[in-house]
């Protein structure tokens, strides 16, 4: 697949003067629940309401959703509110319902977007439709794997696509309930820029109270919108509970969030630029979590070589990694002298944590 500027035009057409917005609740609980939100986010920034009718679950016996009833409530939402519908599909009947329902913008989660067999059911099944399609990345960190699945919905002749980041899964435990990863999202924009690049910051961060820091991220890395779980009643949600905002809260995120469109003629020269830092402040934010995980090691060797009665500085070895670390360093463009300096000073920190603990 080619980048193509057709790629965005469905999000042109909708001539917005702020990001793309997708609210609504994790689940449809009931028709009262699923209208009163919608009700609340009616005249507001929010440009599709969204709600999961059918939800796949880690384990079983958790909540998997109201099922199809649930469309007729979208149905009602657009009928009374005029606001679009959007929701998850993971399967042909699933599509086939969602289209009988006439859903606006369907997604496919990340569970499915791992299955090669399934992304291609799905697309069989909306062969050639005129609805939006967006994807959500792989439960991996696979970009070859994200946009298989894009590659697969334009050969079935979809037009109206997009992708959403929602992060990644991990073994360890972080601050975010799945890791942003920016830097997959950044090469897939690099590759595709004119592809439509939605950020979910409530599936990134698991806590509502990170919601608006992600946000702020994802819009000055340039992403076209932000999918954001919004509830009525948020602590008593079915699902995903600590995720979820009310729709005053979404209200006030989408206000203090709204990029205002720069006249100047050095317009596209400060996006450029606010770009590029953002980048560098993703990385810098990297660069510190794996310093962290470093010292957390030299800690364990600090405990093993207490154990041994061992000395802290070994030198051969030190001086093995300083001669490895400058040829590496080399072939990434980086000086022998500040390889030298950052490397010694990692040292000499790792040096500082083995003696503290040794001296306890």
């Amino acid at each position: 697949m080619e980048n193509k500027k057709e790629l965005r035009s469905w999000l042109d057409d909708l001539k917005l003067s702020h990001p793309l917005v997708i609210a609504g609740p994790c689940s449809a609980e009931t028709e009262a629940q699923v209208l009163d939100i919608a009700h609340q986010l009616k005249d507001t920034d929010v440009n599709y309401y969204r709600a999961g009718i059918w939800k796949p679950r880690t384990r079983p016996g958790m909540f998997e959703g109201v099922g199809a009833l649930g469309l007729k409530w979208l149905q009602k939402v657009k009928e009374e509110t005029g606001l679009k519908t959007a929701t998850e599909v993971a399967n042909k009947a699933h599509v086939e319902l969602a289209l009988e329902h006439d859903i606006d913008l369907l997604w496919i989660g990340a569970r499915s977007t791992v299955s090669p067999f399934i992304v291609q059911e799905i697309a069989d099944a909306l062969k050639g439709t005129d609805k939006i399609v967006l994807v959500k990345n792989p439960v991996n960190p696979d970009l070859p794997l994200w946009l298989g699945a894009i590659e697969r919905l334009a050969s079935a002749d979809i037009k109206k696509l997009g992708v959403i980041h929602r992060g990644f899964s991990t073994y360890e435990k972080t601050k975010y309930r799945n890791n942003p990863e920016w830097q997959l999202a950044i090469e897939l924009q690099t590759k595709f820029p004119d592809l439509p690049l939605i950020n979910d910051p409530s599936h990134i961060t698991g806590k509502r109270d990170m919601i608006f820091d992600v946000s702020q991220t994802a819009l000055d890395l340039n992403f076209d919108g932000l999918m954001i779980e919004t509830h009525n009643d948020p602590d008593k949600a079915w699902s995903d509970a600590a995720q979820q905002v009310t729709p005053k809260a979404l209200v006030q995120i989408m206000k203090d969030l709204k990029i205002r469109k720069e006249t100047d003629p050095e317009a596209e020269y400060n996006t450029s630029l606010n770009n590029l830092r953002a980048q560098i402040d993703v990385i810098d934010n990297q660069i510190i979590e794996v310093l962290g995980k470093r010292m957390k090691v030299a800690d364990s060797i600090g405990l093993l070589k207490k154990q041994k009665n061992v000395a802290v500085l070994q030198s051969k070895r030190w001086n093995e990694i300083l001669g490895k670390m400058v040829l590496e360093g080399e072939e990434k463009g980086l000086s022998e002298e500040f390889i030298l300096k950052m490397f010694k000073a990692i040292h000499q920190e790792s040096i500082n944590h083995q003696e503290k603990i040794i001296n306890q």
